[in-house]
């Protein structure tokens, strides 16, 4: 299941913009439920596998019985843990930020620079947010926030819109 079927995903103009103040502020709050996010995804993932692996050895053993008890309670522990991946991922989302990446615990915060839609970036394990990137370029694009002689820097404080 596509994470973006299961939540809400943002495609054109945000709802808000964050200047750097309130991003970095915000990262206080976020990053513990995007640890959780990733470390449920994880444990997603874990329960696929693991289902993947009784299938193929039914498959080799030519119709063995599974131990169907076990098979639905992990069946049940992974519904439960989708549920939570979006209870985490939509909770991340109500605050405007934008879930990029589970695996690498990457978000982007919606902001304007010169009137242009970009994206401050961040993710788990940087000190602060140190980087922003055009909505079209991703994280391959991304650019220091202090890039010398481009004199393109987001907001750094309150923002009159």
């Amino acid at each position: 299941m596509s994470l973006c079927i299961a939540v809400s995903c943002q495609l054109n103009m945000a709802d808000k913009y964050f200047d750097l103040r309130e991003a970095e502020e915000l990262l206080q709050t976020i990053a513990p439920w995007l640890e959780e996010a990733r470390n449920v995804k994880q444990k997603i993932e874990a329960f696929k596998n693991e289902l993947t692996q009784v299938a193929s050895r039914i498959m080799v053993l030519g119709g063995t019985f599974p131990p169907l008890a076990d098979l639905l309670r992990k069946k049940s522990e992974h519904d439960k843990a989708v549920e939570h991946l979006v209870e985490i991922v939509n909770r991340i989302q109500e605050t405007g930020v934008l879930v990029k990446d589970l695996d690498v615990g990457l978000v982007d915060f919606p902001s304007l620079l010169e009137g242009e839609e970009i994206y401050l970036c961040w993710k788990l394990g940087e000190d602060h947010i140190a980087f922003w990137h055009s909505i079209d370029e991703g994280f391959t694009g991304r650019k220091p926030l202090d890039e010398p002689g481009t004199g393109r820097t987001p907001p750094q404080g309150p923002r009159l819109q």
